[in-house]
């Protein structure tokens, strides 16, 4: 029987990984490829689950088994090498594991200073916060943006997970394209007004935009974003500071009415009053 490791986002994102290429490479059930390779049921579903850290040997009988080479075992052992830290970095683009982090939490919690949340963006508005970065070509934009508005889905589901967004009242003053996107977006916040909490815009700007997800059999997962990279942390010691910072701006924020209040000033302020003497970001 196989151990069991306590699994991290990346660990789970590479053990789905590893269950569609067998499911897309045979029609062996996980129980069927145990049988063949000669190991105990529990082993495959631990793995394909991110809680078993394989070595070597087990990669290598796992994915000649579904008929796959040399190079596809060396990139596979590469990054399962850093699957189980703590701390784990990938570049901007990659999207996968906060997909499925996304997809399999329970409740996610998240704070933006400097832009609205991702996961209640519009179309056009996430078009403009991508030109705005510059770190990505005009060509890979759209492809970039259906990404987003596909994630978004998870706020649609029967079983979605419990969120909260903290948005600073200046991101709401930052300008990205023009004014029917930003009215566009506007209303976009009301529809999900019960999930937004405003920071009135004479706080403090806390730290950086930071998000915490809550699993039902997994650690919590804190998650910083940059333009750069994106960095998923499971250490105890950094969950306990992002439960500060999300105490801290519930402690500041807007209540619900109040923020609703406030995003409904937004949508009938004209525009010149917003932006007269404010920063344009696209």
């Amino acid at each position: 029987m196989a151990t069991s490791t306590p699994s991290t986002a990346y660990s789970r994102d590479l053990g789905d990984e590893l269950r569609k290429v067998r499911e897309t490479s045979s029609e062996l059930t996980g129980a069927a490829l145990a049988v063949r390779l000669g190991w105990d049921p529990s082993k495959v579903s631990t793995l394909e689950n991110g809680k078993y850290r394989p070595s070597e040997i087990d990669l290598v009988q796992y994915l000649s088994m579904l008929g796959k080479d040399i190079d596809f075992f060396e990139d596979f052992k590469r990054r399962f090498r850093y699957a189980f830290e703590e701390y784990i970095v990938q570049v901007s683009d990659n999207l996968r594991t906060l997909a499925m982090a996304e997809a399999t939490a329970t409740k996610i919690m998240r704070y933006d200073p400097q832009s609205v949340s991702g996961l209640i963006q519009t179309p056009e508005y996430a078009h403009g916060v991508y030109q705005l970065s510059g770190f990505v070509t005009e060509d890979r934009i759209p492809a970039l943006v259906q990404s987003r508005i596909d994630r978004q889905s998870i706020l649609k589901r029967h079983n979605k997970p419990s969120c909260l967004f903290y948005i600073h009242e200046r991101a709401l003053q930052v300008r990205v394209g023009d004014d029917q996107v930003m009215e566009d977006q506007y209303l976009q916040l009301l529809f999900y007004a019960p999930l937004v909490r405003i920071i009135p815009a004479d706080a403090p700007v806390f730290a950086s935009s930071c998000t915490l997800w809550e699993f039902e059999k997994a650690m919590p997962v804190a998650f910083i974003d940059t333009d750069l990279a994106k960095v998923f942390v499971q250490d105890p010691a950094a969950i306990i500071r992002a439960r500060l910072l999300f105490d801290r701006l519930a402690e500041v924020a807007l209540d619900e009415e109040q923020s609703r209040s406030k995003l409904a000033e937004y949508v009938s302020r004209p525009r010149e009053d917003l932006y007269g003497a404010g920063t344009r970001l696209a």
